[in-house]
């Protein structure tokens, strides 16, 4: 018997049509479609709300999506406290700290500021975004210093009430083209980007048992949210987010299997127990943590980034994860997509293909997404050539 608000996964019959459910669910599962599953990762064709789907020079590109790809919805449940009250969560918890915000135009830039009020004392925190991207920086940290860790980890942990009123949408407008993916932070990414990146590699380096309690910490804190995300729902694929803050050469691998192997195992562990799937996400240089990766027990791995921007040829990726029956997404990289031409998009598919399809277990996918508007017609003519070429190619 499951328990209340939960779901089982349902897996296609063999006999059942070759739709993008079933073709992404035996690629994540190590078995052989009928063709290779091609997903273009942020551009989820299938959401009507998504902002991709909202932007007007996006409209072809996002319709031949839907026409020829194999789509993941991105979509979490939301935190009651998000939706129905102005409070803003501060490091995974629900408590109503108090906390003001004020947002002022800098040049082309909307900047927010952010002061929360801990009981230990006060944080600031400056992001700034602009109308014609789709991303935000991160000008100011919370934290600066040891002091601000412990201010930050003052605010009482209230967990989070989840809502799933949306998915009855998003399930009817997917329908059987592909699956639901829900993105989750590790604890130990969590902890980390407390502070900028550099600041964050002297503290896990320099005060490695001050930050190893903040993990654990933060640790407790994801593991019941997520718990109770999977009480109010399960969907088809989790994407859990951050190892790549612990790869070389930023850190050693020793650091990589104290601070995110345990955690990632038991919030795998809670969503197979579920009948969830588990995608792995991290981008760099793998090649002396690719066996922890694999460790997790987690059932796919994404970017999988080739040389130089990550050290591992997928051909090598793909033997060491069929291995262990892990399933690779990748691994055409996003500057190509913007800046190459049509025939060097099809001749980098064909060569993916040579290196990853054999066996199944394989998803053709960028190892990210635009993020600018209007999009540029390079850009969508080399999303058309890496999916047409995905297509010829991907055959079985």
């Amino acid at each position: 018997m499951r328990r209340k608000g939960t779901m089982a996964l349902d897996f296609p019959t063999a006999s059942a049509p070759w739709l993008g459910r079933r073709r992404l669910l035996t690629a994540l599962s190590g078995g052989i479609p009928d063709r290779v599953p091609i997903n273009t990762y942020e551009l989820a064709g299938r959401n009507q709300r998504d902002w991709y789907n909202q932007q007007p020079s996006y409209r072809n590109l996002m319709a031949y999506i839907r026409e020829h790809t194999d789509c993941i919805t991105n979509w979490n449940p939301q935190a009651a406290t998000d939706r129905y009250t102005c409070q803003e969560r501060f490091l995974c918890s629900d408590f109503p700290v108090e906390m003001d915000t004020r947002i002022e135009v800098v040049g082309e830039f909307e900047r927010k500021t952010r002061v929360c009020h801990t009981p230990k004392g006060d944080l600031r925190s400056v992001t700034q975004a602009a109308a014609n991207v789709y991303t935000t920086w991160r000008v100011e940290h919370w934290c600066k210093s040891l002091d601000d860790v412990d201010k930050a980890l003052s605010v009482p942990y209230q967990p989070a009430n989840y809502d799933a009123s949306d998915l009855n949408r998003i399930r009817a407008e997917l329908g059987d083209h592909g699956l639901v993916m829900a993105s989750i932070g590790d604890p130990a990414y969590l902890a980390a980007d407390l502070m900028s990146f550099q600041d964050y590699l002297l503290w896990a380096s320099q005060e490695t048992e001050h930050f190893a309690r903040t993990v654990a910490i933060v640790a407790e804190r994801v593991l019941e949210n997520l718990r109770r995300q999977l009480d109010c729902c399960v969907v088809d694929l989790y994407r859990i987010v951050g190892p790549e803050y612990f790869t070389p050469p930023y850190l050693p691998p020793s650091m990589f299997q104290r601070f995110v192997v345990p955690y990632v195992t038991e919030m795998t562990r809670l969503i197979h127990a579920r009948g969830g799937k588990v995608r792995l996400h991290c981008h760099g240089k793998i090649a002396r943590v690719l066996d922890l990766m694999l460790e997790t027990g987690c059932d796919g791995i994404d970017p999988c980034e080739p040389p130089p921007d990550g050290d591992l040829f997928l051909s090598e990726v793909k033997r060491r994860c069929q291995a262990r029956g892990v399933s690779v997404w990748g691994n055409i990289e996003l500057k190509l997509l913007e800046n190459g031409t049509p025939d060097e998009v099809r001749a980098e598919v064909r060569s993916i293909m040579q290196q990853a399809r054999e066996g199944g277990g394989f998803v053709l996918m960028p190892t990210a997404a635009p993020i600018t508007v209007p999009l540029s017609p390079t850009t969508e003519a080399n999303y058309r050539a890496f999916i047409e070429a995905g297509l010829e190619f991907g055959k079985y």
